[in-house]
């Protein structure tokens, strides 16, 4: 493989407001389901001191992943300019985002809930990674 293969992904930010919980899932689980596709970062508008714990505790029970190994919170000014921007559902607007294709999630925050409604919203995004990678394999 050359080294110019990934240049040419597109690069796919998942959004949301503290960038600790629904948005560092979508950026491991695009990382795990679909690297060969895109590039996956996430980013919050505020930031929180750490990664939702049960978040963490989740994912890495459901997929083998520790986000606290592979991920940190990082702000919008962080990220690289996205092709795609992924908002989680938190009514997030990115202005200063420009991108070729935006679209909201619409999920639930999963925050001080149980486990089984953490489930539902890992689920949910699994399926959407698994979507946007299909829609993007076929290009932007």
């Amino acid at each position: 493989m050359s080294l110019n293969h990934t240049v040419n992904k597109p690069k796919v930010a998942f959004i949301c407001v503290h960038n600790s919980c629904r948005s560092q899932m979508a950026e491991a689980l695009g990382k795990h389901f679909a690297s060969d596709v895109f590039e996956s970062c996430s980013a919050g508008t505020e930031l929180k001191d750490r990664i939702n714990q049960d978040a963490v505790r989740l994912i890495k029970q459901k997929y083998d992943i520790d986000m606290e190994e592979t991920q940190k919170i990082k702000l919008l000014e962080d990220i690289p300019n996205p092709d795609v921007v992924i908002t989680m559902g938190c009514n997030v607007k990115c202005p200063a985002l420009p991108c070729k294709l935006r679209e909201d999630w619409g999920l639930e925050d999963p925050s001080e809930k149980n486990d089984e409604e953490f489930f539902k919203i890992i689920n949910q995004i699994e399926h959407n990674i698994l979507e946007l990678k299909e829609r993007l394999s076929n290009g932007l």
